[in-house]
């Protein structure tokens, strides 16, 4: 079963731009699609970005299209997340999955994301 650690979250400005990452142990993110979710306070959580096995497809909620862009390094075991054009509605718990049979099936523990106006 693949462990999955978030990192890179924290606090920024609106119009700022942060780098999230998600490393893996106990096995290779080369095997999954991954994913990352995020979960606002008093909201259920969404999904955010997703992309293929090599990172040839790329799929996006609609409401961070052009701002957010999700890409993967196999030989590290590393997913990201790279988040450019910040908004106070980004602010929310960013969660890393990996996907089985195409649902999202291993989770992180998230990362906080904090975006002031």
């Amino acid at each position: 079963q693949v462990q999955l650690v978030e990192s890179g979250g924290g606090l920024v400005q609106a119009g700022g731009s942060l780098r999230l990452s998600c490393a893996a142990s106990g096995g290779s993110l080369s095997n999954y699609y991954m994913g990352w979710f995020r979960q606002a306070p008093g909201k259920e959580r969404a999904f955010v970005a997703r992309i293929s096995w090599k990172g040839g497809s790329t799929y996006y909620a609609d409401s961070v299209k052009g701002r957010l862009t999700i890409s993967r390094d196999n030989a590290k075991n590393t997913v990201y997340l790279q988040m450019n054009s910040l908004k106070p509605e980004d602010t929310a718990i960013y969660y890393c999955v990996a996907y089985t049979n195409s649902l999202p099936r291993y989770w992180g523990q998230g990362t906080q994301v904090t975006v002031s106006s």
